[in-house]
């Protein structure tokens, strides 16, 4: 049975709006950018596909920031947990992202509590914790010793910017898609001078005229797993938010790398996983719960040193002579010296007899710590709150008296195949210096658009960093026209499957990109599987794509994911044939190229396109030299604004 498209078919008409800065992405970086350019007096416009006041990976909530290490409690430095975040993954580490998180990140919840945001037990409901200062009200996560990580009630933030928004007036512009970047050549150089898009109600086409953008889209997703059938709340950032902001810049010339980086799939689009933090374990959101096997034995925690904790307390502390240690979503692989307390690893608990169901037990915590996790860190993570805190809470559940069975990967739930990866855990994405600018003047990019990129507090302190940085360089461009002929191609490109009246539903091509990287780009590689998937998705684009149906802008919106999909599929394919080598760190295998980590290519390789050709270059790891006099050298003008958050 049809049904009536609710709202107003507006396919033949064009709007265009001008900005100083133009900000492509509403979620927690595109917000802060727009935040920054505003405050400096710029015009804003920020172009969001779904609703700003909830959208992206932080709309829902979220339970801890990471890394405010300029917060009046704090007992490290920037500049030390900016180094360790660049150690523990082996130097493939975005040095100029993560101090600007360390050093801004503080900074960025201050401004969220004059939002609105709630940072701070301000009703003394965890008074006397461990992880609690009296002082300030603020509550602690992981190292209890160091103190530079902070629970937050993130679920609170969003609508706070969204407010703060409004109140600057930035031009706010909900249900749009972007889809096209607008350059031009000006001495030899790429300028950004706009971008194009589409109303996902009406399919009125939009015009974006700027001196400066920001790039603030998200990550690639639904590369290998693709199941719409059965994503739900398995996959841990929107399903939407699937990198239109990266294949919108490898069609320009964009520079990206760590392309060819990806881990084993965890948190599945295929519906192949629980729920993120959605049972009991004792990672980020759980830590450190009492874990306990079958028959109700306790599970010990060791320290950095192999000894093992016989309180609860002691499992938030450094080990003697340990500085600090790091927890949290970063650590893909935690480096001995900084790893903080943990269970035993999975074989070493078999070897001792431990029998599987494993369970959370918070029954055998203190009370406070029972209340913070089940009660404020599973309340307030991504997409926790109603379907687990709220829903076991109505079915009976009682933390004090009942377990959270825990499924880990591979030995309860689904083991992911070598070949289901994910962009996960610091991935690959755009190339930058010292000013987020890309390689493409006037362009600028933050959050989960850079490579190695990490959590919310990683999102608001880079994109207000590159929101003043753009609205900074405004003075040196002018506005520009963009040519016609660009613009007609980008409204044939994206209007064309409303013309296709029997063909492939949006899904199918999906499902058909997904398997075809899992063929020829998964666990182990080499040159002749990649150049197969290679001419395999370019068999889609002149064979499948002309194929495309759909019957409203919702669909189109769709398909134009899809199309944006099968482009950064190529650029991880041509990522991975320009190393030709195997690395750990990246989690990259080549069985023709098997050698692992060699002098040669112990570096970022970097990918762009020119005029259909491919381009790339070897950077040193360390090309942003020491991250702390990096930083200082480039944002002078920054000393007094931050002055500001210095009291508390």
């Amino acid at each position: 049975m049809g049904y009536a498209w609710p709202y107003a078919n507006e396919m033949d008409q064009e709007e265009q709006l001008f900005a100083d800065v133009l900000v492509l992405g509403g979620g927690m970086a595109g917000c802060y950018a727009a935040v920054a350019a505003a405050r400096r007096g710029k015009k804003v416009v920020l172009v969001e596909k779904g609703a700003t006041v909830r959208s992206g990976s932080a709309g829902s909530g979220f339970d801890h920031w990471e890394s405010a290490c300029t917060n009046p409690c704090s007992k490290v430095t920037a500049e030390e947990i900016a180094n360790a975040y660049i150690h523990e993954q082996d130097g493939y580490s975005n040095g100029i992202a993560h101090y600007i998180e360390c050093e801004e990140g503080w900074h960025r919840l201050k401004d969220m509590e004059a939002f609105g945001g709630k940072i701070r037990d301000t009703e003394g409901e965890f008074a006397g914790a461990d992880f609690r200062d009296e002082k300030t009200g603020l509550l602690f996560a992981y190292d209890y010793e160091n103190k530079f990580t902070i629970r937050v009630w993130g679920s609170t933030f969003k609508p706070a910017l969204y407010k703060e928004l409004r109140r600057l007036g930035v031009t706010v512009c909900d249900r749009i898609e972007a889809t096209a970047l607008l350059v031009k050549k000006e001495g030899g150089r790429k300028r950004g001078i706009g971008a194009m898009g589409m109303d996902v109600h009406t399919g009125k086409f939009k015009i974006f005229t700027a001196r400066t953008t920001v790039l603030a889209m998200s990550r690639p997703a639904r590369v290998w797993l693709f199941d719409a059938d059965q994503v739900g709340l398995c996959e841990f950032r929107p399903t939407q938010s699937i990198g239109s902001g990266h294949a919108m810049g490898y069609r320009v010339g964009m520079e990206f790398t760590m392309m060819e980086k990806s881990v084993q799939g965890e948190f599945s689009a295929a519906g192949r996983s629980f729920p993120p933090y959605s049972t009991g374990n004792n990672h980020n959101t759980w830590y450190a719960a009492t874990m306990v096997d079958a028959r109700g034995v306790e599970i010990p925690y060791v320290d950095r040193d192999g000894r093992e904790l016989k309180t609860v307390r002691e499992r938030y502390y450094p080990a003697k002579g340990q500085k600090f240690f790091l927890k949290g979503g970063v650590i893909d692989n935690p480096k001995y010296e900084y790893r903080g307390p943990e269970t035993l690893a999975f074989d070493e608990l078999m070897r001792r007899g431990f029998q599987l169901p494993f369970y959370a037990d918070l029954s055998k915590m203190p009370e406070e710590e029972r209340r913070v996790i089940w009660g404020m860190m599973v309340g307030e993570e991504g997409k926790t709150k109603i379907p687990v805190l709220q829903n076991l809470n109505r079915r009976g559940f009682d933390p004090a008296r009942h377990r959270l069975q825990s499924y880990g990967t591979g030995w309860q739930s689904a083991a992911f195949l070598p070949q289901e990866r994910q962009l996960f855990g610091a991935p690959g994405g755009i190339f930058h210096d010292w000013n987020l600018e890309t390689n493409i003047a006037g362009i600028y990019a933050a959050g989960d658009q850079l490579y190695a990129s990490d959590c919310c507090g990683f999102a608001a302190a880079t994109g207000y960093y590159a929101g003043r940085k753009a609205a900074a360089a405004c003075g040196g461009y002018s506005l520009e026209t963009p040519e016609r002929g660009e613009i007609e191609r980008e409204k044939e490109r994206l209007y064309a499957p409303l013309f296709v009246e029997d063909g492939l539903d949006w899904r199918e091509l999906n499902k058909a990109v997904a398997k075809a990287m899992q063929n020829y780009c998964g666990g182990v590689k080499n040159d002749m599987l990649l150049r197969q998937g290679l001419e395999l998705l370019e068999s889609y684009e002149k064979d499948f794509v002309p194929q495309l149906v759909c019957r409203n802008p919702h669909e189109l919106m769709r398909a134009h994911e899809v199309l944006d999909i099968l482009t950064v599929s190529k650029l991880i394919l041509q990522a991975c044939m320009l190393r030709r080598s195997s690395s750990a760190p990246l989690c990259f295998e080549r069985s023709d190229y098997p050698q692992t980590d060699p002098p040669e290519d112990d570096c970022f390789i970097t990918v762009r396109q020119e005029e259909g050709e491919v381009k790339s270059r070897r950077v040193p790891k360390d090309y942003y030299g020491d991250v702390k006099s990096g930083y200082e050298a480039h944002n002078q003008d920054y000393r007094e604004e931050a002055a500001g958050y210095e009291e508390d």
